[in-house]
C-alpha cells in the first residue's frame, strides 16, 4: 500500500472527515462499478456503495499492512450488495429437491474470438442466482467456501449454481458466436 494511502487511512481512523472524503474519492468509481455489476440499478448501486463506505469507515481497525485496503473495501461493497439482494429474496434451490451433479472445470473453455465484453454481457443474461455466483467466482476470484459464507448457502449449492451458470453462459456465448458468423 502506498505511503499516501497509509497516511489517509490513519487519518480516517482518527475520524478526519477530509481524509475520509479523499479515500471515498479515490475508490468510489471502482466501487460503484462493482456494486452496479451486482445490483444493475444505478440508485441501488450508489446506496449500497455509500453504505459500504460507511461500514468501512467504522471498521478501520484492520491492519492494512497485511491486507490491501482496496481489496478489503471491495469485499465490504460486495457483501453490502449481497445483503441488498438477500432483502429482495433471491431464490435458491434446495439441493435436497434436486440431484447434485458436480463436474470438473476441465470442460470450461472459450473460443479466442469471444471478447471480455461478450462474456460480461452474457453473464448479465443469466438468472440472478447463477449470475451472482458466476460473478463472485469468475470475476471477483472468491472460492466456494467464501461464496457459501457470503450468500449464506451450502458450498454444494454454490458449486451447483456455478456449474449451471457456466453451462448457460457457454450456451449464450455459442449463440453470440453463431450470430457473429464465427
Amino acid at each position: 500500500m502506498s505511503k499516501e494511502i497509509n497516511v489517509l487511512i490513519e487519518n480516517c481512523k482518527k475520524g478526519n472527515q477530509k481524509a475520509q472524503m479523499q479515500v471515498y474519492n479515490l475508490y468510489c468509481e471502482a466501487m460503484f462499478f462493482i456494486a452496479f455489476r451486482y445490483l444493475k440499478n444505478e440508485e441501488e448501486a450508489k446506496d449500497a456503495m455509500q453504505e459500504g463506505f460507511l461500514k468501512a469507515f467504522l471498521k478501520l481497525d484492520v491492519n492494512f499492512k497485511e491486507i490491501a485496503f482496496g481489496a478489503w473495501l471491495k469485499k465490504i461493497i460486495i457483501n453490502q450488495c449481497i445483503d441488498v439482494l438477500k432483502k429482495k429474496k433471491i431464490e435458491t434451490i434446495s439441493l435436497e429437491e434436486h440431484p447434485l451433479q458436480i463436474v470438473d472445470d476441465d470442460d470450461w473453455y472459450f473460443d479466442a474470438r469471444i471478447t471480455k465484453r461478450m462474456v460480461l454481457a452474457a453473464i448479465e443474461k443469466l438468472p440472478e442466482k447463477y449470475q451472482i455466483v458466476v460473478n463472485l467466482y469468475l470475476i471477483e476470484g472468491y472460492n466456494h467456501s467464501e461464496i457459501s459464507e457470503i450468500m449464506e448457502i451450502p458450498i454444494k449449492t454454490s458449486r451447483t449454481h456455478l456449474r449451471r451458470g457456466k453451462l448457460q453462459l457457454q450456451e449464450l456465448l455459442k449463440e453470440k458466436k453463431n450470430e457473429a458468423g464465427y
